[in-house]
C-alpha cells in the first residue's frame, strides 16, 4: 500500500470520486475505513470482502487519495481530498467593489454584492455614496439613454434586492447623477 497524502493526491473531480465509489467493493472498503478499520485485514472483515478484494479496493482508493496510510501504516480517510473537492464546487467569493477609499469600500461591501444592490442605506450620506457608485458603474458620461434602456440597466442592479428600479432611477435623477429630458437620460461627465 502506498502512502498518499492530501498534498500529493491526484486531481479527482466529484464525478471521478463518485465513479470510484460506484464499485461496490470500493464503497464497502471505504465505509469500513470511515468506520475505523485501520488495516487491510480489518477492512476485509468489516466490509465482508476477501483479503484480495479488500487489497484491490484499497489500492485504488489510495491511488485516488480517498484513503490514506499513515506513517504507522494505519488506514485513514483522505479528508484533504474531500476538502479540496468541497472548495472546487464553491463559487468564488464575490469581488467586492473597490474605489480606493476605505470608507467608501466598506459601505459598498455592505450594500452591493455581485453587481447587485442589496438595499439602500438608511443614512443619507451612505445612500449618496452607493447611488453615485451605481451611476458611475452603469452609465457612460455624455451618452444618451432612452428610458427603457435605463430601466433595463437598473433592473439588473435591483434583481433579488429590496429596491425597485423605478425608485433607484428617481434617486439618481434627484441627486443629479442622471439628467432627464423628454424621456432621455444622460450622465454628466
Amino acid at each position: 500500500m502506498t502512502t498518499t497524502s492530501a498534498r500529493t493526491a491526484p486531481d479527482v473531480t466529484g464525478a471521478r470520486l463518485a465513479g470510484l465509489l460506484a464499485e461496490e467493493s470500493r464503497a464497502r472498503a471505504f465505509a469500513a475505513v470511515v468506520l475505523g478499520a485501520a488495516s487491510p485485514e480489518e477492512v476485509a472483515e468489516r466490509a465482508g470482502l476477501t483479503a484480495k478484494g479488500a487489497a484491490g479496493a484499497l489500492l485504488r482508493l489510495c491511488e485516488q487519495g480517498a484513503v490514506t496510510t499513515g506513517e504507522d501504516g494505519a488506514l485513514g480517510v483522505g479528508y484533504g481530498l474531500f476538502r479540496e473537492l468541497a472548495r472546487v464546487g464553491r463559487p468564488e467569493p464575490a469581488a467586492a467593489p473597490r474605489t480606493g477609499d476605505d470608507r467608501t469600500d466598506m459601505v459598498l461591501r455592505t450594500f452591493v454584492r455581485d453587481g447587485r444592490l442589496l438595499r439602500l442605506p438608511a443614512q443619507w450620506g451612505r445612500k449618496k455614496l452607493v447611488l453615485r457608485y451605481i451611476a458611475e458603474q452603469t452609465f457612460v458620461p455624455d451618452v444618451d439613454y432612452p428610458e427603457r434602456v435605463v430601466d433595463g440597466k437598473l433592473r439588473a442592479w435591483c434583481e433579488n434586492g429590496d429596491v425597485d428600479h423605478v425608485t433607484l432611477r428617481r434617486y439618481l435623477v434627484d441627486l443629479q447623477h442622471l439628467d432627464r429630458s423628454e424621456g432621455v437620460y444622460r450622465r454628466s461627465a
